[in-house]
């Protein structure tokens, strides 16, 4: 049986839900996962009780920490090139390096924990620290290495991608763009192990509208951790704008994360306490609803991969607005699927934001001219597209599958021979 450590950052986590789909993928498949985890999740997690890892780094012993610099010790010859790497080459400052080192020695604890295990390949969701501690484990036992990466962890925090990308015997990402990206940074690295490997969402085969009660109200919507890369605080600039041209209007902002008490104190400085909800994290029947409820999806992030959160609102036939950025216009064509703005443009987003306003209530108003209804009816029409175009290429349950087809394929053969092949012709 082939057996295959996935590591991420911090397992299991509701705003990764990916992770946890593709370990049960690959268990559908045949494959033993070893789940793992670099932090602790959080106690009151619900998905602890349902998928918790084998596996937590911040919890090893003293035994192990003194095993893993034996370890280091034995296999020098494996590990050295990567503290090579750390100490003599690159442009990182005197911190990054001191960590990386640590993150070394972590490596071979993960390498100590997993050598009893029959551990044949160890794959890291994310290109963050975890997945340097992975490669290191990786060179360690001598059994392959590869990696997912999404957005930030690429765009933002590549801290020694050179390394893991040329370690790496196969390399997924979520969008042709970060494909284009790595090859052009990384021009040594093999393009054909750097593979675009879609996330997806659910998606009915058709959608049933939730009944609207319209009013003169326009109701913002979005769904992102409150993260200084998520930049809520644009969106709360765009709507103190709104407020200065009396526009009627709400906004509804879930997630939660360190930027709550910034972007409290942001609010109450432009006087939008009654216009701006911070509504915390949700379960899913209550996100659900307020999509039910948003004339617009907006998303306004500094980095992205391709966020499900658009998906999400694409299926249920709701306009979205996203900065024109990385990934993003492979899902939201503009103009088709979807609404695009110029990252950072203030002036373009709020824009947006009034035209797609504008274009909706007119919708409701009979009396407007021909053209300005037929302006209002594409709405409709990319209403339909953005279902349609989620479904054709980002249906969770497809992508899920070429996910294992293509993990197996490209790993499986590396390890062991072909299921139910003859023993005795091997010999011949």
């Amino acid at each position: 049986m082939l057996t295959v450590a996935y590591l991420a950052n911090q397992f299991p986590s509701a705003v990764e839900p990916y992770v946890i789909e593709e370990i049960e993928e690959l268990h559908r498949r045949g494959v033993r996962v070893i789940a793992g985890s670099v932090r602790k999740a959080r106690r009151d997690s619900a998905l602890l009780v349902q998928c918790g890892p084998e596996i937590v780094l911040q919890s090893l012993s003293a035994t192990i920490l003194l095993h893993a610099m034996w370890l280091c010790v034995r296999h020098w010859k494996r590990i050295s090139p990567l503290v090579r790497r750390i100490i003599f080459r690159g442009n990182e400052g005197p911190f990054k390096r001191l960590k990386a080192l640590l993150h070394t020695w972590l490596g071979a604890c993960y390498a100590v924990v997993l050598e009893k295990r029959g551990t044949d390949h160890i794959h890291v969701h994310h290109g963050y620290f975890g997945s340097w501690v992975a490669m290191v484990a990786a060179r360690l036992m001598d059994v392959g290495f590869s990696m997912t990466l999404h957005g930030s962890d690429l765009l933002l925090h590549g801290a020694y991608l050179d390394t893991k990308i040329e370690s790496c015997t196969l390399c997924l990402t979520v969008s042709e763009f970060n494909r284009r990206f790595i090859l052009q940074h990384y021009p040594n690295v093999d393009p054909g192990k750097v593979v675009v490997a879609r996330l997806g969402v659910d998606v009915p085969e058709c959608t049933t509208m939730a009944v609207e009660t319209r009013t003169d109200s326009f109701t913002i919507f979005t769904v992102g951790r409150l993260h200084a890369v998520k930049d809520h605080a644009f969106l709360i600039q765009a709507c103190a704008r709104l407020q200065r041209l009396n526009m009627p209007f709400e906004c509804l902002i879930a997630g939660e994360g360190p930027e709550r008490s910034n972007l409290e104190s942001l609010i109450r400085r432009s006087e939008l306490q009654g216009r701006i909800t911070l509504l915390g994290h949700l379960a899913r029947e209550p996100i659900n609803s307020l999509y039910d409820r948003a004339d617009v999806v907006v998303l306004t992030s500094q980095s992205e991969g391709i966020p499900l959160v658009l998906m999400e609102a694409m299926t249920r036939e709701k306009i979205v607005l996203a900065p024109a950025i990385t990934g993003i216009p492979e899902l939201v064509i503009h103009g088709k699927t979807g609404f695009l703005y110029e990252a950072g443009s203030l002036d373009n987003f709020v824009y947006r934001l009034l035209l797609i306003r504008g274009l909706t209530r007119a919708q409701d108003d009979p009396d407007l001219s021909p053209d300005v209804q037929l302006a209002a009816l594409q709405l409709d029409r990319v209403r339909h597209a953005a279902h349609l175009h989620v479904r054709h290429n980002f249906d969770r349950s497809k992508n899920l599958a070429n996910f294992g087809d293509l993990f197996l394929q490209r790993i499986a053969p590396q390890i062991e021979s072909v299921p139910h092949e003859d023993v005795v012709l091997q010999q011949i």
